[in-house]
């Protein structure tokens, strides 16, 4: 399949728009220098204009388009408590005109902080599990869904995290976004970094690279899950993806390098070599990651550099969560 027709494919699909495209390819050179890379570019879709931006507001253009087409009132979806994907979602729902209920694991904090807040002051309906465990949310956000039903609302249901077919579906357009991006600026990266969450991420940056022809090669570093259970997860993502766009399943088992190693006590939990990246970040180039996603990812990039792993010009990419800074995490 050609570029053309892959993007024709996905061109057939519904949107809503919302972020401000394309989100920057900034150069980071002292950065670069100070990991010892030859060169660095930082993919800024923290910057992407909507709802405090994040990758995540990407899928959810497909996604609300398809919800406002099933007839939806009301968006049901969960994760942790600073979810970039919640917080974009709720901003999604309002900016429709939909109602959002939030559904977390864990128990309620006493005090609403970073996305959380954000949350609530876009009006997004918040419900925790009791269950420190996320899975509980996955079985939550269907029981949300189900009691809405019941009581002559109109839900539309979507998976933890977003991940989802249409939400893969995104990032394969993101792909193309960088391609573009590069043949203009006439550079030429080897590899392409990203933190991994609940999958749909990586799996559409996979399948666009591979759609696209592009010649970098993709590796994630997991701040959710251990790395075995995100390859699966990605695998599974990918192919839900190809079969609703009509596009080939391109993606085995073999394409998915994630790196272990870097997520800490668990999910949502600052490391001290993530809280570190985020200070190198800063003072390199006045970039800000977060505790929970890019700052264990990059934390992984200077490991994996340092260890000869990674090596050549480097494409990060900025997921987003900045608002998680604002949750009382010492820096």
């Amino acid at each position: 399949m050609t570029a053309g027709s892959a993007l024709d494919h996905i061109a057939r699909l519904g949107r809503r728009r919302l972020a401000i495209l394309p989100s920057p390819l900034s150069p980071a050179p002292e950065l670069a220098a100070a990991l010892g890379l030859p060169a660095l570019w930082i993919k800024r879709d923290e910057l992407v204009g909507f709802g405090f931006g994040g990758n995540k507001v990407r899928g959810l253009e497909l996604i609300v388009a398809d919800a406002l087409a099933a007839g939806a009132d009301v968006l049901v979806s969960g994760a942790g408590p600073q979810s970039n994907h919640v917080r974009a979602t709720a901003a999604a729902a309002a900016h429709v005109g939909l109602d959002f209920v939030a559904v977390y694991s864990g128990a309620e904090p006493p005090r609403a902080t970073g996305n959380l807040a954000l949350t609530r002051l876009l009006g997004g309906l918040p419900q925790f599990t009791g269950d420190a465990d996320r899975a509980s949310v996955d079985r939550a956000i269907l029981a949300a869904a189900e009691r809405l039903r019941s009581e002559g609302r109109r839900p539309y249901a979507i998976p933890r995290g977003g991940a989802c077919a249409l939400g893969v579906i995104a990032h394969v357009q993101a792909v193309y976004e960088l391609s573009t991006q590069c043949r203009e600026a006439d550079i030429a990266p080897e590899v392409v970094v990203l933190a991994v969450g609940s999958g749909g991420t990586l799996a559409g940056w996979l399948l666009g690279t591979r759609l696209a022809g592009a010649h970098w090669r993709v590796e994630g570093v997991t701040v959710s899950r251990p790395a075995e259970e995100a390859r699966r997860r990605v695998c599974e993502l990918a192919g839900e993806a190809s079969a609703r766009a009509g596009l080939p399943a391109v993606i085995a088992a073999s394409d998915v390098v994630i790196h272990d190693g870097y997520l800490g006590e668990g999910y949502g939990i600052p490391t001290a070599a993530g809280n570190d990246a985020i200070r190198t970040v800063a003072r390199s180039s006045g970039i800000f990651l977060d505790p929970t996603y890019t700052g264990k990812a990059f934390a992984g990039l200077i490991d994996l550099v340092r260890a000869g792993r990674i090596t050549g010009r480097v494409v990060f990419l900025h997921t987003g969560g900045e608002p998680a800074l604002f949750s009382g995490v010492a820096l």
